[in-house]
């Protein structure tokens, strides 16, 4: 596909096939915040564990936007889909009524990070004077897509909300989700982000946190070359224990965290809980730019409070010890409000090629906004955190 003046954007099924340093220089260029999940280790490490591909319903078809001398402006982590799984942005219910009515969903095209319900950059393009254009040639690039191919749909999941906006005249539409995030207001300590709360919310954290490990139970940091295979090896039960439990089977292999500790070990925060000198929970977090990235956790025993400690609290400790902004703590749970962290927005963009299906989801995607802006601004009300003095 060509957009008449010398540039090209073209589908790459295999990550390995563009190069590391151009594909990094659209994702994670000098000067902008680093995004880990839309690196090339981490797209990579998920095909190389054939997380995604072949079987898998999420099929790699990576766009590529460079010019009559092969030069990459832009990317974008793009897979033709089978199902909705993995995803965290739901449109099962668009897919049944679109079926129910006698059309057909699936395929789709996705433009995202499998399995990552993390916002960032998604039309990933090189800094200078061509960028914004680069940005609407790789989404008219997706649409023209889906057309030729007969697709139902582009969906651009946890994308930034600036993006979302520019999108709307190619006849996108604007979604809007929510997460709760942390954010640091430049605490020294721990105490000193505690003396925010309000005195009740106060006394239940320290409470929860003593609780937490109280049978004898010690925490572990470890990231870089401190992450060994058998701390992988322990984390890994821990994860296929959650997944088994929450959605049938986890998305991820063994050989993803593997792969993960050889390319990007410096971004990896294992946070594990030890009891009797084995280890018996977990959680994984990726550091990124001024951000900590809550991604997964599990465990073997059971300890009344031990999630939060373990996924909440101690990623607020480490941020405010490493001075980092916030910490994002994934994808739903307003339990996350109790432990300081409050909901935001977050975005998506689709383009629905059915007209009849494009004005029902528009419908109902404006009374979702609505909710979800009247949800988040309730449960801010709610937060822990004191108003005047106690």
């Amino acid at each position: 596909m060509t957009d008449g003046h010398d540039t090209i954007v073209r589908l790459e099924p295999d990550i390995s096939a563009i190069a590391a340093a151009a594909w990094d220089a659209c994702a994670n260029p000098p000067g902008r915040g680093y995004h880990p999940f839309v690196s090339h280790a981490f797209l990579k490490a998920l095909e190389d564990a054939r997380c995604v591909g072949d079987g898998t319903g999420w099929l790699p078809r990576h766009l590529v936007l460079e010019d009559r001398d092969g030069v990459i402006g832009g990317v974008a982590p793009c897979y033709v889909k089978g199902h909705s799984q993995g995803e965290y942005v739901f449109d099962h219910a668009w897919a049944q009524a679109y079926t129910q009515a006698g059309g057909r969903y699936y395929p789709k095209l996705q433009i995202a990070v499998p399995f990552t319900p993390v916002p960032g950059p998604r039309l990933l393009v090189r800094p200078g004077p061509a960028a914004r254009d680069n940005e609407q040639l790789l989404a008219a690039a997706a649409i023209e897509v889906a057309r030729q191919n007969g697709l139902s749909s582009v969906h651009m999941t946890f994308l930034d909300c600036d993006a979302q906006a520019r999108l709307q005249h190619l006849g996108f539409l604007a979604r809007t989700g929510q997460q709760f995030h942390w954010q640091n207001e430049g605490y020294a300590t721990f105490e000193d982000y505690l003396g925010t709360l309000a005195s009740r919310k106060r006394k239940a954290t320290r409470r929860e946190r003593f609780d937490a490990i109280s049978a004898g139970i010690a925490i572990e940091h470890l990231t870089g070359d401190a992450i060994t295979d058998a701390h992988w090896d322990a984390f890994y039960a821990f994860y296929v224990d959650t997944g088994n439990r929450k959605w049938g089977r986890p998305y991820l292999n063994r050989a993803f965290f593997s792969r993960l500790g050889e390319t990007m070990r410096d971004q990896c925060l294992l946070v594990l809980a030890k009891r009797d000198g084995r280890y018996i929970a977990g959680a994984l977090n990726m550091i990124g730019g001024d951000c900590l990235y809550g991604r997964y956790w599990g465990a073997i025993e059971h300890h009344p409070f031990l999630h939060f400690e373990v996924c909440y609290y101690q990623a607020i400790d480490y941020a405010i010890t490493h001075k980092l902004a916030r910490v994002e703590a994934g994808a739903q749970g307003d339990h996350k409000l109790a432990r300081g962290y409050l909901p935001v927005e977050t975005y998506s963009a689709h383009w629905l090629a059915d007209p009849g299906l494009h004005k029902a989801v528009e419908k109902f995607l404006k009374q979702e906004r609505r909710m979800i802006a009247e949800s988040n601004a309730d449960l801010t009300d709610m937060g822990p955190y004191r108003r005047g003095a106690d």
